[in-house]
């Protein structure tokens, strides 16, 4: 008989509610750039997080670093990862690549994040990454066949992967007091938004669903889902932790049938499909030739 301790059980509910919370935000973010170009819906959202932070941080026992090093590092990694991705993904989103598809292409960041931090691969790991491949062009193909998919969206998806992917890796980097470094990454996210904003088409229609959208981003995703993110990045093994975006994708394509009728064609699904089976491979246990990697923990309580 399985058993489950409150460790686990808590382990279990944070991890559940990070990817619920991270699946709902391709969701409400296209609803909120109905009534917001980009720019604005970012400022809104960056600004709401930064605020609730600053509120947060006494309270909750937030350090902000202080060595030259340490705010360099939360500077760089701020601008990556709450900076250059939301701003390709919100891109991607207003150049109408649905919910679902982009959620899917950032599912492959996994794969992407084990090729890049792992010297060895075996067979079975190598063959995981070919078929994520391929169940990726297979999305991509029929997104560019039934979806409109246009090279510009294409193009920002795939910016959003490399800079979510390299984010997490600068992030990693931070080892000493990481969730301290949120508040200064979100001034360093914000600022970037502000520096690309006069360049931008800006409008916005403030009604109760840009401002409903706004909050639960920078609330529920920016604040409460990256902060679950962030320690789970510092408690974890990275490639194992970045595992639990696979699920991310199954569920955002529900929600985006749920509530805007997109579906994915046989194709998408078999794309999708292919993309799971070989984030089975990339991660699945090895026997005794495991020594040298990190336990296959997600959150330390």
């Amino acid at each position: 008989m399985i058993s489950f301790n409150r460790s686990t059980l808590v382990g279990l509910a944070s991890t559940s509610l990070f990817v619920l919370l991270w699946s709902s935000a391709a969701i409400i973010s296209k609803w909120g750039l109905a009534h917001a170009s980009p720019m604005i819906f970012l400022i809104a959202r960056f600004g709401t997080a930064l605020a609730a932070l600053l509120v947060l941080s006494p309270l909750i026992g937030l350090r902000w670093p202080r060595e030259p090093r340490q705010i360099r590092q939360a500077v760089l990694t701020g601008l990556v990862m709450l900076g250059i991705y939301p701003i390709f993904y919100l891109l991607a989103l207003d150049l109408h690549v649905t919910p679902g598809v982009i959620a899917t292409v950032l599912g492959v960041q996994p794969m992407l994040t084990s090729f890049l931090l792992e010297r060895r691969h075996s067979a079975p790991r190598l063959g995981g990454l070919a078929l994520g491949l391929a169940g990726l062009v297979m999305v991509v193909y029929q997104s560019i066949g039934l979806a409109g998919l246009t090279f510009a969206g294409l193009a920002c998806c795939l910016l959003a992967l490399l800079s979510i992917t390299g984010g997490s890796i600068l992030q990693k980097n931070i080892r000493e007091n990481p969730l301290g470094t949120l508040p200064l990454q979100y001034i360093a996210g914000l600022a970037l938004c502000l520096a690309v904003a006069p360049f931008q088409p800006l409008h916005v229609e403030w009604n109760a669903e840009f401002i409903l959208s706004a909050l639960w981003m920078g609330l529920m995703v920016s604040v409460l889902a990256t902060v679950l993110l962030y320690r789970m990045i510092a408690a974890g093994n990275l490639v194992n932790v970045t595992s639990l975006f696979y699920l991310v994708p199954a569920v955002t394509a529900l929600m985006d049938y749920l509530v805007f009728g997109n579906r994915l064609s046989a194709l998408g699904l078999l794309g999708m499909g292919l993309i799971v089976l070989g984030l089975m491979l990339v991660f699945r246990k090895p026997g005794s030739t495991a020594r040298d990697e990190s336990p296959a923990r997600v959150v330390d309580n």
